[in-house]
């Protein structure tokens, strides 16, 4: 297994595979383990029910009961609009084929929209953990506008039989004071029902562009991001990997006042390492007791060799697993499934350790 993983990391593997942090120490994390219910979340304020739904989700597909979450979102017919998404293999217009490749693909759970998991609910729900994602950011309206909002109940999500719902926060635009309480208010009461929560913890803003480096994907500000995250009480952050840092700083040039931060995050906290920046984005998560997964990104031409690459950084800094909906469903299911499973060997491979 661990041949495969050097094989599509190419000449990068041993950056990846031997780095070892000198910055956050591993033993200071809470790891995924089979035992993450009982170790962390029974000792919260969640519901025997949350517990129930979160092992659940735990136990199923290839990675059940190693403590790491391969999950396949298609939110995207909503997010990015159904035919650009789904032009490049037009059977995933249909739900039912979302809910297929989770299976075909051993996932331990499929996160879509309210009308997609409705519609195969009775069919699905009781074979594989269903994650409704209960707000969106539409691009239908004139001009396009970027907001996540609500499109369903979370009692709606419960009635289908969903273990869990998941929300975005657009952290940093105009809206997310607003989203912020709706997210709030939706999981509080999601954890009354007995769902798990999941946040996609994403930065919306364009003045996070300067001089010519986009900082929506900074170390310190998605960390910062999770860490709002888990206050409201997310069981999962869901964040891009970091391939900068630096956000705050840039921010605050001439002579600008944005946000608060800490010469230290830059020296001590982090390196320039990616591994290094994703285990800055795991400390904000509690330290690691609320699992931290990494979104797959957007299929490109490389679609292996960069979802293994982003689960062996998610693994080695201390990561929950990783999220992969494009790079699987904008291809034929066989190859789906396969570039799926090519994700979850990472986390089933014992030679990938935490750095």
């Amino acid at each position: 297994m661990i041949e495969q993983i050097q094989k599509y990391l190419g000449d990068e593997a041993s950056y990846y595979l031997e780095h070892t942090s000198t910055t956050i120490p591993k033993a200071a994390l809470t790891s995924p383990s089979s035992d993450t219910v009982s170790e962390v979340f029974a000792h919260t304020d969640r519901n025997n029910q949350v517990l129930r739904s979160m092992q659940s989700m735990l136990d199923h597909g290839r990675l059940g009961g190693t403590g790491y979450v391969s999950i396949l979102p298609v939110d995207q017919g909503i997010e990015h609009a159904a035919g650009a998404s789904f032009a490049k293999n037009p059977a995933y217009f249909d739900p039912e084929n979302i809910v297929k490749l989770a299976i075909e693909g051993g996932c331990n759970a499929v996160a879509s929209t309210f009308g997609a998991l409705a519609l195969t609910s009775r069919k699905y729900a009781h074979k594989i953990p269903f994650i409704v994602k209960i707000n969106h950011n539409e691009l239908l309206t004139y001009p396009n506008q970027f907001d996540q909002i609500m499109f369903g109940s979370v009692r709606e999500a419960w009635e289908m039989g969903a273990a869990g719902v998941g929300a975005t926060i657009y952290f940093g635009s105009d809206q997310s004071t607003r989203q912020i309480q709706e997210v709030s208010q939706a999981f509080q009461q999601a954890h009354e029902l007995g769902m798990f929560t999941v946040l996609w913890c994403y930065l919306r803003n364009p003045d996070f562009k300067v001089g010519g480096i986009d900082y929506h994907t900074a170390a310190d500000l998605t960390g910062q991001a999770n860490h709002i995250g888990v206050t409201i009480e997310a069981d999962i952050i869901k964040q891009k990997l970091p391939d900068t840092n630096g956000g705050y700083k840039a921010l605050n040039m001439e002579g600008s006042s944005y946000g608060k931060t800490d010469n230290r995050i830059y020296t001590e906290l982090t390196t320039e390492h990616p591994i290094d920046l994703a285990r800055y984005q795991v400390a904000n998560c509690y330290m690691g007791r609320i699992g931290l997964i990494s979104s797959g990104g957007a299929s490109g031409a490389n679609d292996f060799a960069d979802a293994v690459k982003t689960a062996v950084i998610n693994k080695r800094a201390g990561g929950m697993g990783l999220i992969s909906g494009r790079k699987a469903f904008q291809r034929p299911m066989d190859e789906g499934a396969k570039l799926l499973n090519a994700i979850q060997d990472v986390y089933l491979c014992k030679d990938v350790t935490l750095a």
